[in-house]
């Protein structure tokens, strides 16, 4: 065949490409479309500020409560088709993850990126597989025996471990960098509560954890698999270059941590969810295999550690901005430690809250809520279309293009929650009354815990755990920021603080508890 005729061939077929892409980008909604690049500047011009710069497009879009939604054009990509839909509208993020919840699942992408990591595990997969993870683990998070051992893992670093490094670090007027302490703090809980092991990075020296360290660089490079294409890391990975050799080395400490988890708890089963999962069965009736069971329990761990601690950094940096919130805040637990401890101050201090207790702070839910409203831990979410669909908004979506759900828009939409939606109000979620907490009676507004058949079975353990958190801070100091630390978002798929969050601590003078009416949550 004549070399020039496949030439020409092989332009004329790009040049196509090209100005079909680009015509085609010029009838959808969303940031300027440029030839051959598409939307690819403005993504990456905006990359440290990108939950931000999506929400200005969503906004953009119109003032009307009907159309909230976006399409980002970047040609040769790792989307397939080069467009991918952002939306923040509730009736299509209710769509996605409800209505039609077959036809938006996690899809090829996130999962061969994810793979190596979580395997089938029940953040990462589909169909049959997390179905019955799903049914499995949903009985044992409803389960009072679980809670009582969140309980107990969550007041013994508190009591053991928080308030010592805290204690010293008034005392001696030295700041602390609370996102680093919260974050130690979270996974020895879930380590705890996974595999019945405390990997202890939470102490007095604050030791580097091998296994904590892995974990860290094994969850950044098969994050960073997320935003390149499927070729360029299969490559990397292949060659054994750059990210994907971090990976591969950082995942065989992971395994043997693991692998020595799983030792244990066959030779002396106990009551975290590693040996609750090794009792049960498939749905052919068979026990897990091993290799399931580790993969199970590191979904486990990624689920539970860092959503929790960076929603609290920033609950404590609203609160440290709302001196109202706070007062509000300190005379709630004053009230409920007053009814189930007596008016002696010092008992208040002495152990941290139960969980019972910490059931009957509203207000300080709210204000955890409203922070999640502001600052959802996973600020954007990623699903596979399965096949051609249509939004409630009217969007077309094409098979085998990506749909984004901003959870991060959905907060700063007046349409969604008026004209206040900046505020850091967390009387928005309260009763008339002020005496109940009430979500918003449409659901979709608020995602934080995922929705649908997905709702983080999670959700009321990672209240109980931030709030007794919070109450065990709050109760003994007062937060104040250090001096030109800057606290700004880190942009990764968890809403991590760049710089973290460093504060000086001030022992609180407690007030005498003001009798108030019994609230439940």
């Amino acid at each position: 065949m004549d070399p020039i005729l496949v030439y020409s061939g092989i332009i004329a077929s790009i040049t196509a490409y090209f100005l079909w892409f680009y015509l085609l980008a010029q009838r959808l909604s969303g940031p300027k479309v440029w030839p051959l690049v598409g939307s690819l500047p403005y993504t990456f011009l905006n990359r440290r500020r990108f939950h931000d710069w999506i929400s200005q497009n969503l906004r953009s879009t119109g003032v009307s409560a009907t159309y909230q939604t976006c399409t980002i054009c970047i040609p040769f990509l790792a989307w397939k088709q080069g467009f991918y839909t952002v939306t923040c509208h509730p009736k299509n993020i209710e769509h996605i993850l409800r209505t039609r919840f077959d036809n938006y699942p996690k899809g090829p992408t996130w999962q061969n990126a994810f793979d190596d990591l979580l395997g089938q595990g029940i953040f990462n997969s589909d169909g049959d597989t997390w179905l019955m993870q799903r049914k499995t683990a949903a009985l044992e998070f409803t389960t009072r025996t679980l809670r009582q051992a969140m309980n107990r893992w969550v007041n013994r670093t508190i009591r053991t471990r928080l308030w010592v490094i805290l204690d010293k670090a008034a005392k001696e007027k030295n700041p602390v960098e609370l996102q680093d302490l919260l974050l130690r703090l979270t996974f020895d809980n879930i380590c705890g509560l996974t595999f019945g092991k405390d990997p202890e990075t939470l102490s007095p020296k604050m030791p580097e954890n091998p296994f904590a360290i892995a974990f860290d660089s094994a969850t950044e490079a098969t994050m960073q698999r997320l935003l390149y294409p499927y070729f360029l890391w299969r490559l990397k990975k292949f060659l054994g270059i750059g990210a994907e050799k971090r990976l591969q080395k950082s995942l065989k400490v992971v395994e043997n941590y693991i692998s020595e988890a799983l030792d244990s708890r066959k030779e002396s089963p106990s009551d975290d969810l590693l040996s609750r999962f090794m009792k049960k069965k498939d749905i052919n009736g068979n026990s897990f295999p091993s290799d399931v069971l580790k993969r199970i329990a590191l979904n486990f761990v990624l689920a539970g550690r860092d959503t929790s601690s960076v929603a609290m950094s920033w609950f404590f940096w609203n609160v440290m901005n709302n001196n109202h919130v706070e007062n509000k805040i300190i005379e709630e637990i004053s009230n409920v430690l007053k009814e189930s401890r007596g008016v002696n101050h010092e008992k208040w201090t002495q152990e941290p809250l139960n969980f019972d207790e910490a059931d009957k702070l509203i207000y300080l839910k709210a204000a955890l809520a409203e922070t999640l409203r502001l600052y959802p831990s996973v600020p954007e979410d990623f699903k596979y279309v399965v096949s051609d669909d249509v939004l409630p908004d009217g969007t077309w979506v094409p098979a085998g293009s990506t749909v984004t759900y901003s959870i991060y828009s959905v907060g700063r939409m007046k349409t969604v929650w008026g004209e206040d939606c900046m505020e850091f109000k967390p009387e928005r979620w309260l009763s008339t009354g002020g005496d109940r907490f009430e979500p918003p009676k449409d659901g979709y507004k608020f995602v934080a815990f995922n929705g649908g058949p997905r709702t983080c079975l999670g959700k009321d353990l990672a209240y109980l755990q931030m709030k007794s958190v919070a109450a065990a801070i709050l109760l003994r100091y007062r937060l104040l920021p250090v001096p030109g630390h800057k606290v700004e978002q880190k942009m990764s798929l968890t809403l991590f603080m760049k710089n973290g969050l460093k504060v000086y601590l001030n022992p609180r003078q407690l007030e005498p508890a003001v009798p108030k009416i019994a609230m439940s949550a």
